[in-house]
């Protein structure tokens, strides 16, 4: 009985070498040390072409472009974020009647969230790429026309 299962251990350890080893040598000698090391949090993602690159019929082009405007959307909504919750803990820490120490960041804050009207402001929760670049070209064709918005029109 003992012999038998000597070799029945011989046979699943000489399977075991013939299909494993050759996987985890190839794993371990020549993927891992060709893989670029990252942390899943900072993924980097390739530019595309932006929607004014696009053919008009190239569906795939106008994926990629509404991918990357909610991706830089996110991150546009993440840093006022960021910056909002600073202001918020530099006024809790020196007091609401110290405005001076974090003029700064609130003058930061306004400029970041001034950008931020200028290129997502009354576009909705269901924008996607093309009605941002409506919205900066109507904003470049106003300008051309009448100077900067918020300035006035001219006569």
């Amino acid at each position: 009985m003992e012999e038998n299962q000597n070799v029945l251990i011989r046979f699943a350890k000489a399977a075991f070498y013939l299909l494993d080893a050759p996987v985890v040598f190839f794993r371990e000698k020549i993927v891992e040390p060709n893989q670029q090391k990252y942390p899943w949090y900072h993924e980097k993602f390739r530019r595309v072409p932006t929607i004014d690159e696009c053919y008009t019929d190239d569906i795939v082009c106008y994926t990629e472009a509404n991918l990357q405007y909610h991706r830089d959307r996110a991150v546009d909504d993440a840093i006022i974020s960021i910056l909002r919750a600073r202001y918020e803990e530099c006024m809790l820490y020196h007091g609401q009647d110290d405005k001076e120490s974090c003029a700064s960041i609130w003058k930061t804050f306004e400029d970041a969230n001034t950008a931020w009207f200028t290129k997502y402001g009354d576009l909705g929760t269901t924008a996607n790429a093309k009605h941002v670049y409506m919205k900066q070209k109507h904003r470049m064709v106003w300008e051309r026309r009448h100077g900067p918005v918020g300035s006035g029109m001219k006569a």
